[in-house]
């Protein structure tokens, strides 16, 4: 078996070898807005569900070349972002949302995408999302500097947005949901290969 100690290695190393074994991960699929208006829309691979009274969530864009990305100086200007769930039907324009643009391009509209005002806050979301969050930023946590560093963001969910066709009450029919993670590189997984397992009393 391979060790390796972090503090021998290039950062993109260690960034290998975590996306390639903390997998799939949840996608985030951050709607924004920024000083000037402009709609912004990422997709993180650092991202997941905490908590639950408030229910939030965490994503943590990496600094590139030194500079933070438009999500983070979006968020840190307005304090608002939505979450849009990836799903198979729209993994190609999650995909069209991850190239670097310009500054003052609507992503929303660069994928094709309609931008649906949000109930709460003034992110839009995706309409073509079968599920969105309206969510507030609670904290941004700095982890490390320099390149490949990471500001860790807090938000709180204010408000779920789910297509009825997923809902049994409260619960989420996860094989409707065909709900996309990411792998490393240029891989990504479904979630339609299911099991269930019963937990020990």
């Amino acid at each position: 078996m391979a060790t390796f100690l972090v503090s021998e290695m290039a950062p993109v190393d260690g960034y290998k070898l975590a996306t390639g074994l903390v997998v799939p991960r949840p996608i985030g699929w951050i709607g924004s807005v920024s000083e000037t208006g402009v709609f912004n829309l990422a997709p993180f691979s650092f991202f997941n569900a905490i908590g639950a009274a408030p229910p939030c969530v965490v994503v943590s864009p990496l600094t590139r070349e030194g500079h933070p990305k438009d999500t983070l100086a979006n968020l840190r200007h307005t304090g608002e972002f939505t979450h849009n769930v990836v799903t198979r039907e729209v993994i190609g324009a999650v995909n069209m949302t991850a190239a670097t643009l310009d500054h003052d391009v609507d992503e929303f509209a660069h994928a094709g995408l309609t931008a649906v005002p949000s109930d709460v806050i003034g992110a839009p979301r995706v309409g073509e999302a079968k599920a969105s969050f309206e969510c507030v930023v609670l904290d941004i946590i700095p982890v490390g500097t320099g390149p490949m560093s990471a500001n860790l963001i807090i938000g709180e969910i204010k408000v779920f947005h789910v297509d009825d066709d997923l809902l049994d009450g409260t619960r989420i029919d996860q094989a409707k949901l065909q709900a996309v993670g990411r792998m490393a590189g240029a891989d990504y997984a479904t979630t339609s290969d299911l099991f269930s397992l019963q937990r020990p009393s």
